[in-house]
């Protein structure tokens, strides 16, 4: 099924003729949980990668995780309805494994579990995403001109600060053979939150208009302030649930390709290369909610009705508000930057 974002509830460059400059487009990726392929575009599905090539690992230096969650169990939970396979949830699996299905129910795991993995050698990447040019209109083109590239996050924090690190692979998709590619991955044993492991979702990418953030010097001074008046007015006229440029007007949420960051829990930064100074440019942004109550018009019309059917505004079901099950620091965006100049150079990772 297609995902079909609504019109915005304002024409924009009516009200503020010079946006029309600084019109750009982003790739929303609309993931949904399904059963991609290993020659799909996806998040959290099997990646394209051959079998003789090491999988990649982080080498860094990590705590021992001592309670956790056991990826199969993580996905024994989701598969019957369980939103969390905590202690809690564990419960919750083995009565409903003893009501719908007796046979399975006969040696239940709970899924937190104290077990320890410890920091003796290196830990393999998750892998989060997969995406093809052919099938994501912003996607830019690798550094010799790529025309796929994977993403992968380390599931152990790194430091006091629980940083995370990502690596970024790109590929030429007619390089590579489906049956020559790696049948399963290696997996860390112990997950130390449920977040760590996404689910398997297709894409249902839809290129649509957006427009930068308005704040510092994202815009020049002028349009920001008459940006900033005009949503004051707004809510002084119409109450919170006016339409405000940035929820509303500029930039969608969720996973997309392209376009702007949005920088609503840090401010603006400058992201410059760290090789060769060049202003970097995004490449990709991922974002744990879909949808939440200050987006809620972002939402595809073919999900509408489902929408409203949810206990809360925004209540709609795991599968659209949270579908991915990942989660980016305290709820922010990743954005993925990459060089202009030289896309050999070394990408960067902010959290905004």
């Amino acid at each position: 099924m297609t995902r079909t974002t609504p019109a915005r509830p304002v024409d924009v460059e009516e009200v503020f003729p010079g946006l029309a400059a600084y019109r750009g487009t982003t790739t929303r990726l609309h993931p949904r949980r399904g059963r991609p392929g290993v020659g799909d575009s996806h998040i959290g599905g099997p990646m394209l990668w051959p079998a003789d090539e090491p999988w990649p690992t982080c080498g860094e230096a990590h705590g021992p995780v001592t309670h956790g969650y056991v990826p199969d169990e993580i996905r024994r939970a989701r598969e019957i309805g369980v939103a969390d396979p905590g202690a809690d949830g564990a419960r919750a699996v083995e009565r409903h494994a003893v009501s719908q299905a007796p046979a399975r129910a006969e040696k239940p795991t709970p899924t937190s579990t104290p077990t320890s993995t410890g920091d003796e050698g290196a830990v393999p990447f998750v892998a989060l995403a997969q995406l093809f040019r052919r099938d994501v209109p912003d996607l830019a083109a690798g550094p010799d001109g790529e025309d796929m590239v994977q993403l992968f996050r380390c599931p152990l924090p790194h430091g006091p600060h629980l940083e995370r690190r990502y690596h970024l692979r790109w590929r030429r998709a007619d390089a590579e053979s489906a049956d020559r590619m790696l049948s399963t991955p290696p997996e860390l044993p112990l997950l130390p939150w449920e977040a760590e492991l996404p689910e398997p979702c297709v894409t249902h990418p839809e290129q649509v208009i957006t427009y930068p953030w308005a704040e510092d010097d994202t815009l020049p001074a002028a349009l920001t302030a008459r940006i900033d008046a005009w949503d004051d007015a707004q809510e002084a006229a119409h109450g919170r649930d006016a339409p405000c440029y940035q929820s509303d007007l500029s930039i969608p949420p969720g996973w997309r390709v392209g376009g702007f960051p949005s920088w609503a829990s840090t401010g603006p930064m400058t992201v410059d290369c760290a090789t060769c100074a060049a202003p970097m440019r995004l490449l990709l942004t991922a974002e744990g909610y879909e949808t939440d109550g200050g987006t809620h018009n972002w939402m595809p019309l073919e999900e509408r009705d489902l929408a409203l059917e949810g206990t809360t505004r925004a209540g709609f079901g795991l599968s659209v508000v949270v579908p991915t099950r990942l989660r980016f620091g305290r709820d922010r965006d990743l954005h993925v930057f990459v060089c202009p100049a030289d896309g050999g150079h070394p990408p960067r990772w902010v959290l905004s």
